[in-house]
């Protein structure tokens, strides 16, 4: 091959990375009220933050009902022409399942899983929480993306071995896909349990943490060893898992592995719903995309 072939396939070959790239990039939707309000501070290269919460502003003038009814400027309900009820028979049960975008051919699948007390209803509903579950449906719905919020049978092996099955059957119909699992509270069991399984860690691109709790034995895991990237957003006032456990067990992933693909968020004065409500999901998930 001449000098100017091997220019030539140089050129192809980085418009081709190029490309690529970009096409992991999610689509802005809504970004200028979704974005985090302030940063007041920042460690490890941008690895922790800490956002600026205020309740007054981020539910009292954000809701239309505080808590129950965002207003009308933070979603768009058309996305629902794209949602579906459905029910999944597995060898470990039936799993009910909202499915909001392409449930084939799908580039990214991002899953909710819901803590105690909730369902598969909580991670479609377009208006509590700020509105923040309108926002993924959306990005999801309009960047080839499938989002899932399934319901399952306990935070334990069973319900584990649901959600691994879940995963299994739509990544057959989208082999490829970039698969990112959020976990709000007690879900975080759910999370841990499928970085511990090898066949499973293997086919993730990403946890999200959301006022959850953290397990040690993670640091051990098959997903730890994939240097699977991991997002934990707390609020300081978090009274279920106090915000210093989560963040001495983010530090403990960077000590014992420098580099690591992990960012922490922490809401100053935000509870435990609140990383629910705040998190910035297209900045977090376009990282994620940017380093898996």
């Amino acid at each position: 091959m001449n000098v100017r072939s091997t220019l030539a396939a140089a050129i192809l070959f980085s418009l081709a990375l190029a490309d690529q790239s970009a096409a992991q990039i999610l689509k802005p939707f809504k970004d200028e009220l979704f974005g985090y309000p302030g940063i007041l501070s920042s460690e490890a290269g941008g690895s922790y933050l800490i956002v600026d919460y205020n309740e007054a502003r981020d539910i009292d003038r954000r809701d239309q009902i505080p808590e129950r009814r965002v207003k009308g400027t933070y979603v768009s309900t058309s996305v629902r022409k794209v949602q579906k009820d459905l029910s999944l028979k597995t060898d470990a049960g039936t799993i009910k399942h909202f499915a909001v975008g392409k449930t084939e051919g799908a580039r990214i699948i991002t899953i909710y899983l819901h803590g105690q007390g909730g369902s598969r209803k909580q991670g479609v509903d377009d208006f509590t929480f700020g509105g923040n579950f309108n926002r993924i449906k959306n990005l999801m719905a309009a960047n080839g993306g499938l989002y899932l919020s399934p319901d399952f049978a306990d935070f334990g092996d069973r319900g584990a071995a649901q959600i691994a099955s879940l995963i299994d059957y739509y990544l057959a119909k989208s082999p490829g896909a970039k698969v990112f699992v959020a976990c709000g509270s007690m879900g975080g069991m759910l999370c841990w349990q499928l970085a511990s399984n090898g066949a499973v860690a293997d086919r993730l691109s990403g946890l999200l943490l959301l006022g959850s709790l953290w397990d040690e034995r993670f640091l051990t895991s098959p997903g730890f060893k994939a240097k699977l990237p991991v997002f934990f957003g707390q609020g300081s006032g978090d009274t279920v898992f106090p915000v210093e456990k989560q963040e001495a067990f983010f530090r403990s992933i960077l000590a014992r592995s420098p580099g690591y693909p992990a960012r922490f968020v922490r809401f100053e004065s935000g509870t435990h719903g609140t990383p629910i409500r705040m998190i910035d999901w297209r900045d977090t998930l376009n990282w994620m995309l940017s380093v898996s």
